[in-house]
């Protein structure tokens, strides 16, 4: 008999190699957004987020990885900046383009792999991570950050949002600020220039889990 073709309910995972969290938790992120919304999303950009961009750190094409629902996407592109969120959750992407349509916001979204990036085929010269990084274990990371330098400007600017292992409340993975020092150092082509505490909002943090906002160079 001929091989059946595989079909989304025999690989949810697309053909990709699933992430660690996915091996820990069993499920694809695109299942997160099955029974409404993810404990990270709070239906709003990250306040953190908003004040960059009100500080014009955003500038010339901006991509978001990661994506999620959108927000933070939508709220870049509400302000004039070409947008591009990406994300492997389907779910996900299909409510952030609906929701672009009835706000009326021009901001595109797309799958990708973040560990992929380089498919693209795509330079941006603003990259946000609003909670990805901290997903990724210590392999992961390494490859995650070849990714990301592949499609960032020389010259270009990343900000980073993501868990601190500071404070009480942590955020589940919570990540240590040198860690960020050693993922994007300057034999990887990024130079740090400043890691500052922050929150990062969530449905289960009344004023926000302990973050680190990090500042990176393409170099």
């Amino acid at each position: 008999m001929p091989e059946r073709s595989k079909s989304p309910a025999d690989d949810p995972f697309g053909g990709r190699k699933p992430t660690s969290h996915e091996r820990m938790t069993g499920l694809p992120w695109d299942a997160s957004y099955h029974d409404g919304p993810a404990p990270w999303d709070i239906e709003r950009p990250q306040p953190a987020i908003v004040r960059l961009a009100s500080e014009g750190a955003f500038a010339g094409a901006v991509l978001d990885a990661g994506c999620g629902t959108g927000e933070n996407a939508l709220h870049l592109a509400a302000l004039g900046l070409p947008v591009l969120g990406v994300d492997v959750a389907e779910t996900a992407l299909t409510i952030a383009r609906e929701k672009a349509g009835d706000r009326g916001v021009q901001v595109e979204f797309a799958a990708a792999d973040a560990l992929r990036l380089d498919r693209l085929g795509r330079r941006f010269e603003t990259v946000l991570d609003c909670g990805l990084f901290h997903t990724f274990d210590g392999d992961e990371r390494s490859r995650y950050v070849t990714s990301l330098a592949s499609v960032t400007e020389h010259g270009g600017t990343l900000y980073v949002l993501c868990f601190s292992d500071q404070g009480p409340g942590t955020g589940p993975h919570p990540v240590g600020r040198e860690e960020l020092g050693a993922a994007f150092a300057p034999g990887g082509g990024w130079s740090v220039v400043a890691v500052e505490p922050d929150r990062v909002r969530t449905r289960y943090h009344d004023d926000g889990a302990p973050a680190w906002l990090a500042t990176i160079r393409r170099i």
